[in-house]
């Protein structure tokens, strides 16, 4: 098709405002799905999306749109909203030329409009305001309007009115993207570079390239290259979404699409690498993306040992369409082989594990979330470490630096009381109030990350009955006193039980911990301890009682003596037990370390 008539556009939004019920009307309008087809959501085509209401990950499918007797083909990359996915944004954006920005009408601006606006803004898009849910008694189109208009610098009138639930006002957005987004401006007579911005795997065609075609044209029977990691390939089969895969046997400068790679392995094809001709290919690669940097650490066991090999296959295939995890072997005393993994948060941990269990049918366990901190030892040295288990003896560190976050959070000015004790408790600081409207405010505070990734979210969503949104930035490494509280189990140390904490902290955290693992672990023969320590302090202590056997049952009546003897010699077999003993550790410990705070 003529460039002219391509637009490439995507739809950002804050979560829940309505991204996916809006690029469902879309495809119905264009007619792409049709209406016995059609199902809520049909862009999100995972269970897990459908649950839980979120996008999760980035999709394309292609509409072709009439006006004026002329056919346009528009391009849509539907992203999620959720603040820990906003790398799959940012990779989406670099496919567009035009972003149509989604405001809930009932809310307002939130904080991930204002994150993904900025994103947008960055690539030098097109911005189409559109405000959604007009039809709700709660709406407040004019008061939003004015929002969003002082944010952009544009005209009220030119901000689109629609209700993507009922369909009123979609058409008018069809025809501002066709109007505004500007066409790709790609060459058809260049050497071929495409943008890889996703990927998923296919058992019979190898790994799937999302590709932009950006310069040139590709078809199945040219050899191809990606650029970065330098890996040769004869295409399987070349496409566009409708929104399924439909094979068209070519692409053009400016579509979106896939190439199905025949690859068989993760490392071959990365996420923002360029592929082009193997002979006379171009000469520079598309600038990609930033490595996404993980914030959160947790290690995954399979429950069953002989399960190991199934999750490292599982993890290598999610890696896949998933850049920012990243996953490294490793092994526990307590739990023997596993994998440390990186998260760009808690919900994204949540997901993958969810994931795994659900697409790949493993039983994991999950230890706690920790974060990564640098370690200035005495010698002079910076380390950094990510498991509790890796930080040196107390004696040979200088200091200990942990992750700082730059949080926005939106709230009704009721609240802000409540939200500034939430920071003030978990250690963090206020740094300034910006006035949104009369009713609402903009709290920007630094808070230590590790204080963050476990229940920070839930409990401002409750403290504020719902109406709070927050976004947040890595906002760099703070020296702070941390020092890192062990776990034993009848006198061994579990290594997975082990975490770094505030020193203020430690002592009221050990107590609890251990007051949680008395009840969850289960009794045995003999006595068991379970000690709280920092370094050789132990700070808290509870003891699981043995269970009794009654030795003595056969005994009635007759010479004290023999009863005595009877008990001396359980004495010594449960000393003897005791020392080759070996105590479970069950699946709800480790679930214990993430609701410690829950009883503040």
């Amino acid at each position: 098709m003529d460039a002219s008539h391509i637009r490439n556009f995507c739809i950002i939004a804050h979560i829940d405002h309505g991204k996916s019920t809006l690029a469902d009307r879309l495809l119905q309008i264009t007619g792409t799905v049709s209406e016995r087809e059609m199902t809520e959501q049909v862009l999100d085509s995972m269970d897990l999306e459908r649950e839980r209401g979120v996008t999760i990950k980035a999709s394309a499918v292609r509409m072709t749109y009439e006006r004026n007797g002329a056919a346009y083909e528009l391009n849509l990359i539907d992203t999620p909203g959720h603040v820990d996915f906003s790398y799959e944004v940012s990779r989406a954006l670099q496919a567009c030329e035009g972003a149509v920005l989604v405001v809930d009408c009932t809310q307002g601006i939130e904080a991930q409009t204002l994150a993904n606006l900025y994103l947008a803004l960055e690539q030098d898009l097109e911005i189409i305001p559109v405000l959604n849910k007009i039809d709700l008694p709660a709406a407040r189109p004019d008061e939003v309007s004015e929002e969003v208009a002082e944010l952009l610098g544009v005209d009220v009138n030119d901000i689109l009115r629609v209700s993507a639930k009922t369909g009123a006002g979609v058409p008018e957005v069809l025809e501002a993207i066709v109007a505004r987004v500007p066409p790709p401006s790609g060459r058809l007579d260049a050497p071929l570079r495409a943008l890889i911005f996703d990927s998923h795997y296919d058992m019979y065609k190898g790994v799937i390239a999302y590709v932009r075609v950006v310069d040139g044209s590709v078809d199945s029977q040219t050899p191809l290259r990606l650029m970065v990691t330098d890996t040769r390939l004869d295409p399987v089969e070349i496409g566009i979404f409708a929104p399924e895969m439909s094979p068209t046997g070519a692409l053009e400068a400016g579509e979106v699409g896939y190439v199905a790679t025949g690859l068989k392995t993760v490392r071959e094809c990365r996420v923002g690498d360029t592929l082009t001709a193997a002979r006379a290919g171009a000469e520079y690669p598309l600038p990609g993306y930033q490595q996404a940097k993980p914030m959160v650490f947790a290690s995954f066991y399979p429950v069953e040992g002989e399960d190991y090999e199934n999750l490292r296959d599982a993890l290598e295939k999610l890696q896949l369409n998933d850049a920012a995890l990243v996953y490294e072997p490793e092994t526990s005393q307590a739990l023997n082989f596993g994998f440390r993994c990186g998260f760009l948060g808690l919900f994204h941990m949540e997901i993958v594990q969810e994931r795994l269990e659900r697409e790949y049918d493993l039983d994991i366990i999950a230890t706690a979330p920790s974060v990564e901190y640098e370690v200035v030892l005495r010698s002079g040295e910076t380390i950094t470490i990510d498991r509790p288990s890796d930080l040196p003896e107390e004696d040979l560190i200088a200091e200990v630096r942990e992750p700082w976050m730059r949080l926005q959070t939106f709230v009704p000015n009721s609240f802000i009381g409540p939200v500034m004790e939430l920071v003030k408790r978990k250690h963090g600081e206020y740094v300034d109030t910006q006035y949104i409207d009369t009713s609402r405010v903009m709290l920007d505070c630094r808070m230590p990350l590790a204080e963050m990734i476990v229940d920070f979210y839930d409990r401002l969503k409750s403290i504020t009955r719902g109406y709070a949104s927050l976004d947040y930035q890595f906002d760099g490494y703070q020296p702070g006193k941390m020092v890192k509280l062990d776990v034993l189990v009848n006198k061994q140390p579990v290594d997975a039980l082990a975490m770094i904490v505030h020193e203020d902290d430690a002592y009221h955290k050990g107590q609890k911990l251990v007051s949680k693992l008395k009840r969850l672990i289960p009794r045995q023969l003999f006595e068991v301890p379970i000690q709280a320590a920092v370094g050789k302090r132990v700070i808290s202590r509870a003891n699981v009682k043995a269970l009794r056997k009654d030795v003595l049952a056969k005994c009635y009546g007759g010479d004290v003596t023999r009863k005595r003897k009877l008990l001396e010699k359980q004495k010594k077999g449960k000393k003897r037990l005791k020392m080759i003993g070996n105590v479970e550790v069950p699946q709800e410990a480790f679930m214990a370390l993430l609701q410690l705070d829950e009883d503040d």
